[in-house]
């Protein structure tokens, strides 16, 4: 399983740097030569929504993401557990009510045959690809719960967690 969520990581880090060459291709193109990448703008906003749901699937599963952390920092270890699983619990269901909505969201860009302007490159791929990303959270989102419910030793903390009253 580790494999996996190492090669989810993977995906992700990919997709950061395939938008960060599109900005500097486009950038450097329009700065230097007055030439526009067709569709650049498009492809950028497009990739840019698959990196976000793979991002959050990197994110969700190494506890990664933005918290706050008032009440957690001052309770107990065991306190700390049962909000850890609450919160693991809505994330999940939060994310799979999203997986769900955003299939949807690839099944009716298929169908209505949505496609960028200059290229005329269909765009449900690009939904397909996020809602792949989005599916991986809600599966790496499961694999967590489970850890922190029946195999807690199996969550490493982040590195940065600040230690907090036993």
């Amino acid at each position: 399983m580790d494999h996996f969520i190492d090669g989810i990581e993977w995906v992700a880090a990919i997709f950061i740097g395939i938008v960060a060459l599109l900005v500097f291709a486009s950038v450097m193109l329009r700065n230097l030569f007055s030439i526009d990448l067709p569709d650049g703008y498009e492809f950028g906003q497009l990739l840019l929504g698959i990196l976000i749901f793979w991002g959050i699937a990197a994110t969700s599963y190494r506890g990664t993401h933005i918290t706050v952390d008032l009440i957690w920092a001052n309770v107990n270890k065991n306190w700390q557990r049962v909000i850890d699983i609450f919160a693991t619990l809505v994330l999940l269901f939060v994310v799979a009510v999203q997986t769900y909505t955003l299939f949807d969201k690839v099944t009716t860009t298929y169908a209505a045959n949505v496609q960028t302007f200059g290229l005329r490159i269909p765009h449900w791929p690009f939904f397909l690809l996020a809602w792949l990303g989005d599916a991986a959270a809600v599966l790496l989102i499961a694999v967590r719960t489970y850890r922190l419910i029946f195999r807690p030793d199996l969550i490493a903390p982040p590195p940065d967690v600040m230690k907090t009253a036993e």
